[in-house]
């Protein structure tokens, strides 16, 4: 049988994709889901891939859920941290609740759920954490203070706990996707989108499938040797 694989944010958009990925290379996978009932019980009837919800930004729910999957599936090998949210406004419009809110599940999100599944990973000697950050988190983005930081703050994880998990036979990596063509970003005005095009060196949007086969790879024993590393899937609009 296939390694186990937990994807949040995991029906849809990218996290869709990462998760129909990761099925079609032969692990077994359960896509974590917030709040979006109807998407994810079409998500499961059209993929076959079980939907869990619960919040990542809660730590007792994070908890339950992921001995939920691996009491259904087996120990998690391959976690994917997708998960998500936006509250955009500039800086002086902010409010506290909008910056708690991102980091709440962009940052903290990876603590929470990384924290269940670390321990199996070091006493079997093998696991991959996969952490999905953003363009945004490499060189800002008016109106994402929190965004921006919190993607950041995504990128900072991921090397610690690459070092900490490198003895046990643990990668840890990120990758910063820039403009994709999700349901989110097809839903920008089409002028708006143009604008967004013309700054992407390859002259169009990313394909939710581009980053989900940087998943795949990050996934694999042949990858082994890369961890600490962030893998920039941006069309070439912002060079590291």
């Amino acid at each position: 049988m296939g390694r186990v694989a937990l994807v949040t944010g995991g029906t849809r958009g990218i996290g869709r994709a990462i998760s129909v990925a990761l099925r079609d290379a032969g692990y077994k996978v359960a896509a974590n889901y917030a709040g979006n009932d109807e998407a994810a019980r079409r998500f499961t009837e059209e993929t076959g891939i079980p939907a869990y919800k619960w919040s990542v930004a809660d730590y007792e729910a994070c908890k339950e859920g992921v001995a939920k999957v691996e009491a259904d599936l087996g120990p998690v090998e391959v976690l994917v941290n997708n998960a998500g949210i936006t509250r955009d406004a500039t800086f002086h419009k902010m409010t506290p609740e909008q910056w708690r809110a991102v980091i709440d599940t962009n940052l903290n999100g990876l603590f929470n759920m990384t924290h269940q599944v670390w321990p199996g990973m070091r006493e079997r000697g093998f696991g991959r954490v996969i952490n999905i950050s953003s363009i945004n988190g490499q060189k800002g983005q008016i109106g994402q203070a929190n965004y921006s930081a919190a993607k950041a703050g995504d990128l900072g994880f991921t090397k610690a706990l690459a070092l900490e998990g490198a003895k046990k036979g643990i990668t840890v990596n990120a990758i910063a996707p820039g403009y994709i063509a999700t349901d989110m970003v097809m839903a920008v005005p089409e002028k708006i989108r143009e604008q967004i095009i013309a700054q992407i060196p390859v002259g169009r949007l990313g394909e939710p499938e581009e980053i989900a086969r940087c998943v795949v790879f990050l996934a694999s024993d042949e990858a082994g040797f890369i961890t600490g590393s962030t893998l920039t899937a941006n069309g070439g609009q912002y060079m590291v």
